[in-house]
């Protein structure tokens, strides 16, 4: 039996866990997908000691970018994004990937219009950098919006103005405010400046339609949850382990 599985905090909630096990089970495959839900990124030292009993793991929130140096090997596009999110297994070494930037491109560029020229990115997280390096793919301008200012980061919430609002078309929430089970948080953006020419992509699942997406929708603004981007990435992710 091949067993795979799912390195984050807090993962109850898990899409990857049933959708693999659902997939398994209708294709009738020898494999199983479990949790491991790790306190600190340090514990993974001891996934990492059995990794011969394994033969990939996909890695969530908050982990996928402090998990870099446990790992033999580094594909050289998720070198470029600077964070993983699978990890293929082979000659008891650990292979990182990220598929995150195919499964967000995929689910995004049927969506896409001529006017949709500068992004918004909401957070600076792992999954925004494999967001960024799939606009940059697009040919897609962006700026980060950040809590805190940095050298890269020019907007904050507090400085945003309700013009850059209004300029940025298409606005990626990256940040997990509004998952599951605190429904009512969102980013603090000036959500009255948006219009029916924008488009809102939130990387969030669970709920199927964020506070962020529903104060989009209520603008006439087009919105887009991130279930098919998890599924893309996570079919793209049963390639890595099969190739």
């Amino acid at each position: 039996m091949k067993i795979f599985g799912l390195i984050g905090k807090n993962i109850d909630y898990s899409f990857s866990r049933s959708y693999f096990r659902e997939k398994f089970e209708t294709n009738k495959l020898d494999c199983s997908y479990k949790n491991f839900d790790l306190e600190t990124i340090d514990s993974f030292i001891e996934l990492k000691k059995n990794c011969k009993v394994f033969s990939g793991f996909n890695v969530t929130i908050p982990y996928k970018e402090v998990i870099l140096p446990y790992l033999d090997y580094i594909d050289e596009e998720a070198k470029r994004i600077g964070a993983i999110n699978t990890i293929k297994i082979k000659n008891n070494k650990l292979i990182g990937y990220n598929t995150d930037h195919y499964g967000f491109k995929e689910s995004l560029v049927k969506y896409l219009k001529p006017h949709h020229k500068t992004a918004l990115i909401l957070g600076t997280g792992g999954a925004s950098k494999a967001v960024a390096f799939a606009l940059r793919e697009l040919g897609i301008k962006f700026e980060y919006v950040s809590r805190t200012k940095s050298p890269e980061i020019k907007h904050t919430y507090n400085t945003l103005t309700s013009t850059e609002i209004e300029a940025n078309k298409l606005i990626i929430n990256c940040t997990p405010l509004g998952t599951f089970p605190k429904l009512e948080k969102c980013p603090e953006i000036s959500y009255d400046q948006l219009d029916k020419y924008h488009l809102l992509f939130d990387l969030i699942y669970n709920p199927a339609q964020t506070k962020f997406l529903k104060n989009g929708k209520l603008r006439g603004a087009k919105t887009i949850n991130g279930l098919e981007m998890l599924i893309n990435q996570a079919e793209k992710s049963w390639e890595i382990w099969n190739s």
